[in-house]
């Protein structure tokens, strides 16, 4: 079984991801915390019971971590692009059998990492930098315990839609089948690579996220 958890939202620093979440949802995400390791800490949104929204940045108080931060953060082009404002970067889905998943996938479901904040423990498959077109196919996360949607208070924020392009849309399609995404996110093509999150504001309006 695998389903939406979160969808990710990058910024220069998480002072510039909490302006710009305040700035186009009308509310201020809460505290997350740091990912020790991996060089990034982050700011997180209620979305309802089951997924959320992530503001992640580089940790500053962090030193670089041996491996590239998630979600391109390291990458020039995607520096230039937070240079000019926060912008939607990707997804993660939920799996509850990562290791049967992994096994099934091979080298094609990433690579395996442990991660702990707190009481929070979960692991994350990250795809292959460029294997991973252009950030649609999601990583997977596999929450031990509790997961940490269930810890944030209600933002009255929704996820409508989530939706993506690519040039090559049966291909991402195929790969999203064989990690049991088929209704979750059904792409279709497109002119250029880009995930969409339509959502709705605590007063009803609804607002697009686009990653390009």
């Amino acid at each position: 079984m695998a389903e939406l958890d979160h969808i990710v939202i990058g910024a220069r620093t998480l002072e510039e991801g909490a302006a710009f979440v305040e700035s186009v949802l009308g509310v201020k995400p809460q505290q997350g915390g740091r990912h020790e390791g991996a060089g990034t800490h982050n700011l997180l949104l209620s979305l309802g019971p089951s997924c959320y929204l992530e503001v992640i940045a580089a940790d500053p108080s962090q030193p670089d971590p041996p491996h590239p931060r998630l979600f391109d953060l390291d990458d020039p082009a995607t520096r230039t692009m937070l240079d000019a404002e926060p912008r939607l970067l990707g997804w993660v889905a939920r799996v509850s059998a990562m290791d049967a998943l992994m096994a099934r996938l091979g080298p094609r479901g990433g690579e395996l990492r442990e991660m702990v904040r707190g009481d929070l423990h979960w692991r994350m498959a990250i795809p292959a930098p460029r294997q991973d077109m252009d950030n649609l196919i999601p990583a997977l996360i596999e929450w031990k315990g509790e997961r940490g949607s269930k810890r944030l208070r209600d933002s009255h924020v929704r996820l409508v839609a989530l939706e993506a392009e690519h040039p090559e849309a049966e291909a991402l399609r195929q790969a999203l089948s064989e990690r049991g995404l088929d209704d979750v996110l059904r792409p279709r093509r497109g002119s250029h690579p880009r995930l969409l999150a339509r959502l709705a504001k605590p007063d009803g309006s609804e607002v697009t996220l686009s990653s390009g």
